[in-house]
């Protein structure tokens, strides 16, 4: 299973990153860095929980990041 984690600037400045493929893994920070940062840490207690709760099968992932414009 493959991840991708978009980042975009809001209009206030603020970084939004999200993982598409988990529905609601986003978060926000004041740069490009700091929100894909936490977008990957939420997105890996994401599929921790699903994997402990059974929701899910334990597969191979892999998390690619794309460099900040």
């Amino acid at each position: 299973m493959n991840f991708s984690i978009e980042c975009e600037e809001e209009t206030d400045g603020r970084w939004l990153a999200e993982v598409p493929q988990l529905p609601g893994v986003l978060s926000y920070g004041k740069s490009a860095e700091e929100a894909m940062s936490k977008v990957e840490v939420l997105a890996l207690r994401t599929m921790a929980e699903r994997l402990e709760h059974g929701e899910s099968k334990a597969v191979d992932i892999s998390i690619s990041i794309p460099l900040a414009a």
